[in-house]
């Protein structure tokens, strides 16, 4: 739901989403193709909160601040489930992990990963294409280009979400049996572990299948 609050009302583009059991509140500007998912709070009260293009808040987030103070979101920055953002700028196509917490006057630079549970303490600036792990958080290594594709093919799923709501989404009530034709979901995107091996295994196939043809080559000379 969308709520006014001290003579402010929430800015959201046409183009975004925002799930009618998520709650935005007051000083509170949303881009295009924004999702904010069911649970969220979004909350404008004390001071503002800038979610820029192409940013997507999940399930049970909190964005919030301490009086005067803009929460911004660059654009393309992914909040996953149940996150805390207080008060802090998130850096453009920068990935929280779920549960994560960032505070009060942090900074999480551009295309940073930080990683699920994650506790970013106050004031803390973090570099772009970092990732960051642990209570309190560190950087443990960068971002390769890898890395940062396969976080922003899963952005892109997000920014996709929004118009996929509006001509799919509706309330039903529930079948009471299982269809015989009921469709099978493809798995358009991998997480970064089955990624990873895929690649590996690709390389590894690779190799081999280059072995195979020197030895074959060499043989036949």
């Amino acid at each position: 739901m969308i709520y006014e609050f001290d003579g402010f009302i929430p800015v959201v583009h046409e183009s975004a989403f925002v799930h009618p059991g998520a709650s935005v509140t007051g000083n509170v500007i949303i881009g295009r193709d924004v999702y904010i998912g069911p649970g969220a709070a979004v909350r404008g009260d004390w001071g503002g909160v800038v979610i820029e293009d192409g940013c997507n808040v999940q399930e049970n987030c909190t964005i919030h601040m301490f009086p005067g103070v803009t929460v911004v979101l660059e654009a393309a920055a992914h909040i996953g489930h149940g996150a805390i953002v207080h008060g802090a700028r998130i850096g453009a196509n920068a990935l929280i992990g779920m549960n994560a917490v960032i505070m009060d006057n942090a900074t999480v630079g551009a295309g940073c990963v930080v990683g699920a549970l994650c506790f970013v303490p106050a004031d803390m600036q973090i570099p772009p294409r970092k990732v960051v792990l642990g209570n309190p958080a560190r950087v443990v290594k960068d971002v390769s280009d890898e890395m940062l594709d396969w976080k922003s093919s899963g952005t892109a799923l997000y920014q996709q979400l929004p118009e996929a709501m509006r001509n799919s989404w509706r309330a039903v009530e529930p079948l009471r049996e299982l269809p015989a034709d009921r469709p099978t979901q493809s798995a358009v995107l991998k997480t970064w572990n089955d990624r990873k091996a895929l690649a590996k295994q690709s390389k590894h196939d690779s190799a081999h299948t280059q072995s195979i043809t020197t030895a074959t080559n060499e043989t036949e000379s």
